[in-house]
């Protein structure tokens, strides 16, 4: 079981949260459908997942997805994804 804390921050304020729960075990090959599903859920854009953004997750345990991430033109500062299992 794994659980990601979800937060979209606007001017340093959490504005939106979700946590991601799945009861299968983590896979990093499962990154973007997991990504995909949380933007879903808070009802934004979902960014484009680079190599950086899972070696990030992978070594600090968060991940952060910057406006210049997602193609679409998003109305916040950021996106971070935290490992919380």
């Amino acid at each position: 079981m794994f659980r990601i804390w979800a937060k979209v921050y606007h001017d340093e304020h959490i504005e939106k949260q979700l946590t991601f729960e799945r009861e299968e075990k983590f896979s990093y090959d499962d990154f973007f459908s997991y990504l995909a599903e949380i933007c879903d859920g808070l009802d934004i854009p979902t960014p484009v997942l680079l190599k950086t953004h899972l070696f990030n997750y992978a070594k600090f345990r968060h991940v952060v997805f910057r406006p210049r991430d997602f193609i679409e033109p998003v109305d916040f500062q950021k996106l971070v994804l935290e490992n919380i299992s």
